[in-house]
């Protein structure tokens, strides 16, 4: 790894972050880190690393953790909306820009989007990621949320017993098009019995979703308590609970569509995700 600086038109919101980059199996990719203490890899959603990621990040950051963000896709710190038409209009969605990173995502041999039950190979990447900054960061383990696209990655990523918590934000691959897609998970067989094993032993999995979202069937969660049994806590947000002033639908459940007020149930499920990182890797 060697130190840089985001130099990208996004730059301000990753002002306080660090770039590095991270190579494994020939494959280099920038990584943002924030903090001290052990780490916590936070994988974004599409469009990439967004401001509301990058705050995300910050919150681990600020419990005692490092926060490392590793950029896949997307234009960090670049916003997944535009300026409203009028003063004092909400922002729009900006489709174009979050339709183009989808399609490079889709063709990206990096990823497996349309195929069930297989894991994305860039999932090997983020578990030797996931070791070096252990080696770097130390503790006990390390944390890994992944949201949305990368929702699976995360589960993927605790077959490797360096991962002390994971925690699925919206997972939404495979695309839940058909009855049998809405009860699976973007990981192979072998990986999701290997994950539900370590479940059974006493690693935590949280899942995150908005009720009602059709990009996160309630089958699916259904599916992961089957499979995953005690070790997997449920946390399903009544649509409600967003945030009214995000551009769109109930979705993001710790980003955009966060309410960071105490008491509101989108804080109180951030609150339960940072607890878990105290519990798991703060309190040895």
């Amino acid at each position: 790894m060697t130190g840089t600086r985001n130099n990208n038109d996004y730059a301000s919101a990753l002002d306080d972050y660090e770039v590095e980059t991270f190579t494994h199996d020939d494959m280099t990719k920038a990584v943002f880190r924030l903090g001290t203490g052990p780490a916590v890899i936070v994988i974004s959603e599409i469009p990439g690393i967004t401001p509301a990621v990058a705050e995300f990040g910050r919150r681990v950051a600020a419990i005692g953790c490092t926060a490392v963000l590793p950029h896949l896709f997307g234009q960090s710190g670049r916003p997944p909306t535009k300026p409203g038409k009028s003063p004092g209009d909400k922002p729009r969605p900006d489709y174009a820009y979050m339709a183009s990173t989808v399609v490079r995502a889709c063709v990206a041999k990096e990823f497996t989007v349309w195929a069930t039950g297989r894991t994305s190979p860039v999932v090997d990447w983020l578990r030797a990621l996931a070791r070096h900054e252990h080696q770097q960061c130390g503790g006990p383990g390390v944390g890994a949320v992944g949201m949305c696209f990368t929702g699976g990655f995360a589960l993927a990523m605790a077959t490797d017993d360096v991962i002390q918590a994971a925690i699925a934000a919206q997972p939404s691959l495979p695309f839940a098009y058909t009855p049998s897609r809405r009860r699976t998970i973007d990981l192979s067989d072998e990986d999701l019995d290997t994950v539900a094993g370590r479940c059974q032993a006493g690693l935590p999995v949280i899942g995150l979703r908005f009720e009602g979202d059709s990009a996160v069937p309630g089958k699916r969660f259904r599916f992961l308590e089957e499979r995953l049994g005690s070790g997997f806590l449920a946390i399903e947000l009544p649509e409600g609970a967003a945030n009214p002033d995000a551009a769109m639908p109930p979705h993001s459940t710790l980003t955009e569509h966060l309410v960071d007020e105490p008491g509101s149930p989108t804080r109180i499920a951030l609150d339960q995700v940072l607890d878990l990182f105290r519990r798991q890797l703060l309190a040895h």
